[in-house]
């Protein structure tokens, strides 16, 4: 491979690494195919360390302020964010060197970072264009008003800057195109498939069923879009309106949301039928949802959640566990049959299907299978791999 031998500098915002699954499978790759590669990420629980040299990847992690709420938050933390992006940008110039820049959103402001070394040290700019920040602004705050606009400008500037892009699925594919003016040949679809060294089918702990028959399970982040005031008013319609006591629910993943959801839950007198985890390690998430009898996505219907392909999908069906979700887009094209789809942001609806599924021990083996069966043969990261490593030769061209 001609490009194979440069040298990748990965920033990222939002995530520490390794933590950032789709960043460090990226990162890996590129590595284990002859390209030197160095990560600027914040740091995270657990990834406390300024430095650290991990599987041939040189890390460097930098402080942020508290999560942001409000818009003086949110400048804070970005303003931060991009003067430790180029401090250390330096840094990894002067120490190591980079031939280009691999930026991952949120948010589209990394481009400033890539566009000064593209125009002052020619080096490449390659955007990983992991969220639709416009989108995600508007299902957190419900408005299309200046600070919307500005994102849209932004996304806009990201990709003019980028001399490729990469997306996580067609969706993403014709946003770059139509919004951000890429020609089509320069975007890269790269879906976020799973590693199945990582994501093990592992023996059941019965004991995180709290004593029920079924265990309904869920990982991801616990925020404000992701749905989960909704899925606690499905289990409050399980338990209050169909009687149904024999079903625990576990929820895995920590967030800005977590404490209130967890009142929430209180308020809704479920709180018993319930577990938070908070963020745990990779082994406390593979108990939980190899214990489950179910998988649950009740990410809310909206333009950003119909657009985007959520992990959490491909993880329940490397694990052969049966899907119940709100009908979206990306979502269907990744379960097909391997899940059922509750009418849009409807609680009752959505309780139903996962009761029908608890109740039907067959269909759910069945659609279990058809899950992992279409991980193995078509969504593994190892299918993915070779679209990466082809975008980088074309970068390099």
């Amino acid at each position: 491979m001609a490009s194979a031998g440069k040298r990748i500098l990965f920033i990222v915002e939002n995530l520490p690494s390794p933590f950032d699954r789709r960043v460090w499978q990226e990162a890996t790759t590129l590595y284990q195919n002859g390209y030197q590669v160095s990560i600027i990420c914040p740091m995270g629980k657990g990834y406390e360390e300024k430095y650290e040299y991990l599987d041939g990847i040189h890390i460097y992690r930098h402080p942020l302020p508290p999560e942001a709420e409000g818009a003086f938050g949110y400048a804070l933390e970005y303003s931060v964010a991009l003067y430790w992006e180029f401090y250390l940008a330096f840094k990894v110039l002067f120490n190591r060197g980079f031939d280009a820049v691999h930026a991952c959103n949120p948010p589209d402001l990394i481009f400033l970072v890539g566009g000064f070394f593209k125009l002052f040290f020619r080096k490449k700019f390659l955007f990983d264009h992991h969220d639709i920040n416009p989108e995600l602004y508007e299902a957190k705050f419900g408005r299309r008003d200046l600070f919307y606009r500005l994102m849209l400008l932004c996304e806009r500037l990201t990709f003019r800057t980028a001399d490729r892009s990469i997306a996580t699925n067609e969706s993403y594919k014709q946003i770059a195109i139509d919004r951000g003016g890429m020609e089509p040949d320069k975007v890269t679809v790269v879906r976020s498939g799973p590693k199945l060294d990582r994501l093990k089918i592992i023996e059941a702990v019965p004991a995180l069923k709290r004593g029920r028959k079924y265990l309904v399970g869920y990982v991801g982040v616990m925020g404000k879009q992701e749905g989960i005031d909704y899925l606690l008013r499905s289990l409050q319609y399980i338990v209050q309106q169909k009687n149904r006591t024999d079903v625990h629910f576990g929820l895995v993943g920590g967030g800005t949301e977590l404490a209130s959801l967890q009142a929430y839950a209180t308020e809704l007198k479920v709180d018993d039928y319930v577990t938070f985890t908070g963020r745990v390690s990779d082994q406390q998430m593979l108990q939980m949802l190899n214990t489950a009898d179910v998988c649950v996505n009740p990410d809310v219907a909206n333009d950003m959640n119909d657009k985007s392909t959520m992990n959490k999908i491909m993880e329940y069906m490397a694990l052969a566990k049966p899907i119940v979700q709100f009908d979206l887009s990306e979502g269907r094209f990744s379960a097909q049959e391997a899940s059922l789809y509750a009418r849009k942001n409807d609680t009752e609806d959505l309780a139903e299907k996962i009761l029908s599924l608890l109740d039907d021990k067959i269909k759910r083996k069945t659609m279990g299978d058809f899950g992992r069966n279409r991980i193995l043969k078509e969504l593994e990261w190892k299918y993915e791999e070779p679209k990466l490593l082809e975008a980088y030769r074309l970068l390099f061209l």
